[in-house]
């Protein structure tokens, strides 16, 4: 098959659809990733082809406007900003998508359900967290509450619908300019169907809840690997030897708004806890130099970091709480947004981590705390590497593949595939 694949977002939102990627074509498939130039090299490397979609998340976030809305502020100025580049990815998606069998689309890349419905394509939704089929068993992952109770299953439709108004008209217009089609009235059915959903991240992590039908499937977590020539710095190579494991500290591309405050708050923690540290210092990272029981990492790919590490301290993106618990190491989460504070509940919940803490009230008192406890409890660490043998042995890109082919091409040449799950 001819696959086209449509993310966008951080490297956390295009790695696991990068590894999908790979295993399709490992299967036979021909596979295209869409999403920011930033990551064509990345994708190509992988044996896949990468297409253009012009919004680049990292880009947006060093910006003033890109901070500030990771602080909850001039989140409307951003929107204003971004509508252009909106318009601009739905035409990418649609170029991108001409000859594709099947579709397979993060919904945040706006075009995928569309184009699969003017090209008369089948199509899945794959996304790292459970933030798109209704469950009455917790609420939508991106609000804070971890529980509504009768209003759970509610709160999915609330969000959903609030997260697609800022831009339903532009996509209601396009969808009339470019596809001749009329105003999109429901994005779970396409042709009178629901569409497929998997869901890249463990079942041990998240259990699937019984209200979920058949359409919905969790395949376990979708792991890229680094390649086999990669190797470390000889000055992190160095360090991990000079002592005893260090707790990793990294907030991917959000530190937020002040880097230099958390960047000291952290400092201050690892110096009253008493821990060697590895900080994360790469775009949007934290600000610090080598220097005694503290290295500076700008990258290093975190299925070889984390196992090295005596825990790790994180944002919670979907993709670093998955690599973190399959290194079997305990961990720490400091949410900023969205789906990140239910990651930070369900390592809670699990026994692998203490309580997470959210970044507006992160500070050197309550991090130097957690890290006593990530280092000093035995128990959380035995239970950590237990969760992390059994994800180790779970295969998610196989098991996605093989849903993918589960009905197989039904139809070839002229006609479409059809994918059934």
């Amino acid at each position: 098959m001819q696959i086209t694949i449509l993310t966008v977002g951080t490297r956390g939102d295009v790695q696991p659809y990068v590894a999908l990627g790979a295993g399709l074509r490992a299967a036979g498939h021909q596979v295209t990733v869409a999403t920011s130039a930033h990551f064509a090299g990345f994708i190509a490397e992988r044996g896949l082809r990468p297409a253009t979609l012009s919004l680049d998340a990292m880009e947006m976030m060093e910006t003033a406007e890109g901070r500030a809305a990771l602080g909850g502020k001039g989140i409307l100025s951003l929107i204003k900003r971004m509508r252009p580049v909106m318009r601009q990815i739905l035409d990418e998606g649609w170029a991108a998508s001409q000859g594709a069998d099947l579709i397979i689309y993060n919904p945040k890349a706006l075009s995928g359900y569309h184009v699969a419905e003017k090209l008369g394509t089948p199509a899945l939704i794959a996304h790292p967290a459970p933030v798109l089929a209704p469950t009455a068993a917790f609420p939508m992952p991106a609000l804070p509450a971890t529980n509504l109770g009768p209003l759970n299953k509610l709160s999915y439709k609330l969000v959903l619908s609030a997260s697609q108004g800022p831009f339903g008209g532009l996509i209601n217009e396009w969808r009339r300019e470019v596809l001749g089609l009329p105003p999109v009235k429901s994005e779970r059915l396409l042709r009178g169907q629901p569409i497929p959903i998997l869901y890249g991240f463990s079942p041990l992590v998240v259990p699937p809840p019984p209200d979920w039908d058949e359409t919905v499937r969790v395949t376990g977590y979708w792991f890229l690997d680094r390649p086999d020539s990669w190797q470390p710095p000889a000055d992190l190579a160095r360090f991990l030897a000079a002592g005893p494991p260090p707790v990793y500290i990294g907030f991917g591309s959000m530190a937020g708004r002040d880097a230099t405050q958390t960047s000291a708050a952290v400092l201050e923690a690892v110096r009253r806890a008493g821990v060697r540290a590895v900080l994360a210092t790469g775009v949007g990272g934290l600000e610090a130099t080598s220097e005694g029981d503290i290295f500076a990492l700008k990258e290093a790919p975190h299925d070889w970091l984390f196992p090295q590490m005596a825990a790790v301290v994180h944002h919670g993106g979907a993709g670093t709480t998955g690599a973190a618990l399959r290194a079997g190491r305990p961990q720490l989460i400091c949410p900023f947004f969205a789906d990140q504070p239910f990651w930070g509940h369900r390592v809670a919940a699990l026994g692998v981590g203490p309580r997470p803490i959210p970044q507006k009230r992160l500070s050197a008192d309550r991090l130097a705390a957690a890290l006593a406890t990530l280092t000093a409890d035995a128990a959380m660490a035995g239970r950590a590497a237990e969760l992390g043998a059994q994800i180790w042995a779970e295969d998610g890109v196989g098991r996605a593949v093989e849903l993918v082919e589960a009905g197989g091409v039904r139809r070839r040449g002229a006609e479409r595939a059809e994918v059934f799950m």
